[in-house]
């Protein structure tokens, strides 16, 4: 934070410790960066496309560029990232030449990233947002992630910081097969509460229907897809409900069930899961083992976390390391 303020770009702190830029804009950061390197005459080349990585002597010692000029120098850094938004040039690349180079490459997926579920009928809540949820991804008995937070629908499915973060524990499992995605919409409420407010609003008001109930409870688009999801008669009054339709009521509001298809791809993940093994590489200096004067830092490594600045943080202390050892 000392070091963009130092370079012209004022830093905010929000809620949860997030900091940003006090703009808000992404371009002030880069703004920063480009101001320290120019003041210590660090060249850029901009569309210059790289090839590969020279190694002479066993020791990395260049780039050969796209149109077959050859730049040497005395270490090279690859900081190629992941394949996460391909529009900022992350192709890819960077582990293809360190595969060439005898590392290893971690199976790669799309992470933090939204889900594509089975049910059409939350279709047309696009757009609805949720605060407050509890949801939990299960396979049978087992539990894979759980949390509570916010979360989004969309048009194809769902979306979010708890769907994100729940993406990047289960991305590699969804890839074999699907998974539950069960939403409780009241964490507030036990059953037993929810079942006694239940009542409540049946001994006041008798002869009101079920949508009553839920759209009281839900937001009313969200009350109609649950209503539905029940399977009783819209006619029926509160007062006719049966004990296992109330409790159908009160499974609808705390386990409203997806199913986990797909995570949407590359294009749409925040960040890229897998990458060079981070056994390839000396922590303390982020040189590679294999290949010394070679240095590798941030995304393009299998390193990962949650959404919260983390990621960034991966990114710049990884680099920042790697420049410091360099130097």
């Amino acid at each position: 934070m000392a070091f963009m303020e130092q370079w012209g770009t004022p830093i905010k702190v929000e809620r949860g410790n997030r900091a940003f830029p006090e703009s808000d804009h992404a371009s002030d950061i880069t703004k920063a960066l480009k101001n320290a390197m120019d003041s210590v005459g660090v060249k850029v080349f901009l569309n210059t496309g790289v090839k590969d990585i020279l190694i002479s002597e066993g020791r990395a010692s260049g780039v050969l560029l796209e149109n077959g000029k050859k730049e040497h120098s005395d270490a090279v850094i690859l900081a190629t990232g992941g394949l996460s938004y391909p529009t900022t040039g992350s192709t890819g690349d960077g582990y293809t030449f360190s595969k060439r180079l005898g590392m290893k490459v971690t199976p790669l997926h799309p992470a933090l990233v939204p889900f594509e579920v089975k049910e059409k009928d939350i279709y047309d809540l696009q757009g609805l947002s949720l605060k407050n949820v509890s949801i939990k991804v299960v396979d049978d008995s087992k539990v894979y992630f759980e949390d509570f937070g916010e979360m989004l629908f969309t048009h194809f499915g769902i979306s979010g910081p708890l769907v994100l973060s729940a993406s990047s524990l289960v991305t590699s499992v969804l890839a074999n097969r699907p998974l539950n995605f069960v939403i409780d919409f009241k964490p507030a409420l036990s059953y037993d509460k929810l079942d006694e407010k239940l009542l409540r609003m049946i001994s006041e008001h008798p002869k009101k229907k079920v949508s009553f109930v839920l759209t009281n409870m839900l937001p009313k688009k969200l009350a109609g897809v649950v209503e539905k999801r029940l399977k009783i008669s819209e006619e029926k009054n509160l007062s006719d409900l049966t004990k296992e339709e109330r409790h159908r009521m009160i499974s609808g509001l705390k386990e409203f069930s997806l199913t986990l298809l797909k995570t949407r791809g590359f294009k749409e993940a925040i960040i890229t899961q897998g990458g060079i093994s981070v056994k390839e590489i000396n922590p303390s200096t982020m040189e590679a083992k294999c290949v010394p004067s070679l240095y590798v830092c941030g995304e393009v490594l299998d390193v990962d976390a949650f959404t919260g600045g983390f990621n960034l943080q991966i990114a710049f202390s990884t680099g920042y390391l790697a420049g410091t050892s360099i130097s």
